[in-house]
């Protein structure tokens, strides 16, 4: 199993991303989340969305990013927007469930101020 993450990129303090992640076996009965982890630091949780839809997010970026999923194209999506320069990391998505857990390989963004 293999989740296939794109969208990250070099951007601008203020600008926005949106980042894919697409799981071929598919997201419906899944969570998914974003996490993220700057160099030397911890990997943290950025954003999950289960399977009912319900959303958690990182106080760090509520307010300001979207986390939403389609079951139909097995994606989930995390829309980015008034980025900061502290935002700067490879973000990592991860389908999980019980005692199923799949990482993607990660996405670098990278925010300029």
């Amino acid at each position: 199993v293999q989740l296939q993450a794109s969208g990250g990129g070099l951007v601008q303090a203020g600008g926005s991303l949106r980042l894919s992640c697409t799981a071929p076996g598919g997201i419906f009965r899944f969570n998914m989340g974003w996490y993220r982890q700057a160099p030397g630091k911890q990997r943290d949780l950025v954003a999950v969305i289960r399977s009912d839809g319900s959303t958690t997010y990182a106080e760090s970026v509520e307010g300001r990013f979207t986390i939403s999923r389609d079951n139909v194209k097995k994606t989930v999506y995390l829309q980015m927007s008034d980025l900061k320069p502290e935002d700067t990391a490879v973000y990592y998505c991860r389908r999980f469930l019980l005692n199923s857990d799949v990482w993607g390989q990660g996405t670098q963004v990278t925010v300029s101020s």
